[in-house]
């Protein structure tokens, strides 16, 4: 009789474990995926430390949606356009098993180029208007000193950016790029710090759009300690919990 209740009970407690991971493993594909911020490219936006839900029916499903890029599907079907200035989650064209979050700046047919630090979208500059300095003193050795500045762009949408210079590297001044079908020119908000489409990302394929970033659910920065629990508190960012992305 014991053996009988033991082996049900092991039959239970496997169903209860096979529902509970088919049901996390459908949001996960068609609702929401939560993501970590491991650099600092999409600052002042984003922040090291900080977690995030992106929703996986924002631009419709491709074989990216499912764990570990299933190609239960082919191209990308129920498809919505994105907008531009959209904060995705997408995977490196030239490694699919890496996961990168960049804004979106230029759409299919698009002109896209940098001229000494400014942004220009099919000829025109974007206009942009200079804010207080922006300091990160997180996760990193020794503090650094950025220009903050709000962007504007071609349909009104504003956002923050940061830049060390107008004359930092080659992503201060670019050749014009012309956005091809079905594609997407991706850049971050830390424009002097990040690996975009002006590098070696290139082009993002509709194919390889993940989601779109929604809100931050949770965030830390680097003072506590695992070790010690008394600064764990100090630690969280409470007032980024909840936050929109924009």
């Amino acid at each position: 009789m014991a053996d009988t209740e033991t082996a049900e009970s092991w039959r239970e407690n496997l169903k209860t474990v096979f529902w509970a991971i088919l049901i996390a493993l459908i949001i996960r594909s068609f609702l929401l995926e939560p993501f970590r911020i491991p650099s600092g490219s999409m600052y002042p936006t984003l922040r090291v430390g900080d977690y995030l839900f992106v929703s996986k029916y924002s631009y419709g499903y491709s074989r990216y949606s499912f764990p570990a890029g299933l190609p239960l599907v082919k191209g990308r079907i129920w498809y919505s356009q994105p907008q531009r200035g959209d904060v995705v989650v997408f995977k490196f064209p030239k490694n699919p098993n890496t996961d990168f979050i960049k804004r979106i700046i230029g759409l299919p047919g698009d002109k896209v180029q940098v001229k000494e630090g400014r942004l220009y979208i099919n000829g025109e500059k974007m206009a942009r208007d200079e804010k207080e300095r922006y300091v990160i003193d997180e996760y990193v050795s020794v503090p650094e000193f950025y220009h903050q500045y709000e962007e504007t762009l071609p349909e009104g949408k504003k956002h923050r950016i940061i830049e060390i210079s107008d004359e930092e590297r080659i992503v201060d001044n670019t050749e014009e790029m012309t956005v091809p079908e079905d594609m997407f020119f991706m850049m971050g908000d830390n424009r002097d710090r990040s690996n975009d489409s002006r590098l070696s990302v290139g082009f993002v394929p509709k194919e390889n759009l993940v989601g779109k970033a929604k809100f931050i659910f949770f965030s830390h920065n680097d003072k506590g300690s695992l070790i010690k629990p008394w600064t764990w508190f100090d630690a969280i960012r409470w007032r980024r919990f909840f936050m929109g992305i924009e």
